[in-house]
């Protein structure tokens, strides 16, 4: 069993209906860590879920907080929110350096997955923003300077380059199609276990005693459909596989 810490994957939404001359607005919150929680838990690993919205003050600081997890999951999740504690952002008062945190405790054996969307990576925009920060050279991939967001509206199936890695968890046969990705570029001595778009999808790496790993497309809708994250038995295969790889 491996602890795991899943920050982000959740989202409020306002919306705004306008009739005729007048208009109100209504708020949703909405969780999109289920199909991830619910895979790993099923290969009876210990997941914990740091909201999007608590992140900015509850990411743990330093080595001791990290030391609670074997793994750590960035989902849809900016590098804005990581760096920036409330006391930072709005009082002005130094506080820790948490990207620079995470990087030395990978560095120092500990396991970093990074799951693509919209605010992962580069992400939309370049809003996602980890290409200038210290947890760039954790990654196993180069990020893009621009926006690195691929649409693929009809759809596009994976093709698995490494098969017996152990970081897949022995998945076989096709995959159900996905929707979009995060463009990234491997670096030298990268281990790309699955493409997207002749781009890497899975891809591995070690990084000082520790290991990281990227899944460039979603773990959930939009860019996962249901057929991939709810009825697909390779969800839990892959997911499974590259946090058993990270926690060794």
């Amino acid at each position: 069993m491996s602890r795991v810490l899943i920050a982000g994957e959740s989202w409020v939404t306002q919306s705004t209906h306008i009739k005729g001359v007048d208009s109100f607005t209504t708020s949703s919150y909405v969780v999109g860590v289920e199909p991830l929680r619910r895979a790993l838990e099923s290969r009876g690993h210990q997941v914990t879920h740091l909201p999007a919205h608590l992140v900015p003050a509850q990411f743990p600081a330093d080595a001791d907080a990290l030391a609670a997890y074997d793994v750590v999951v960035l989902s849809d999740i900016g590098a804005n929110s990581l760096q920036l504690a409330p006391e930072v952002f709005e009082q002005a008062v130094p506080g820790a350096d948490r990207l620079g945190a995470l990087s030395a405790w990978v560095r120092d054996g500990g396991g970093l997955l990074m799951v693509g969307g919209y605010l992962s990576f580069t992400g939309f925009e370049a809003k996602g923003a980890f290409r200038n920060t210290v947890l760039h050279e954790v990654l196993p991939v180069e990020l893009l300077p621009e926006d690195d967001r691929v649409e693929l509206p009809a759809g596009a199936r994976a093709a698995v380059t490494a098969a017996d890695h152990p970081a897949l968890g022995g998945v076989t046969g096709e995959w159900p199609l996905l929707l979009g990705y995060n463009r990234v570029l491997p670096r030298p001595g990268t281990e790309v276990l699955a493409t997207l778009g002749y781009d890497p999808l899975v891809a591995v790496a070690r990084y000082g005693s520790g290991r990281s790993a990227v899944f460039t497309s979603d773990c959930s809708p939009h860019w996962a459909p249901t057929p991939f994250c709810e009825e697909w038995d390779g969800y839990a295969r892959v997911f499974g596989g590259l946090v058993e790889w990270l926690a060794r």
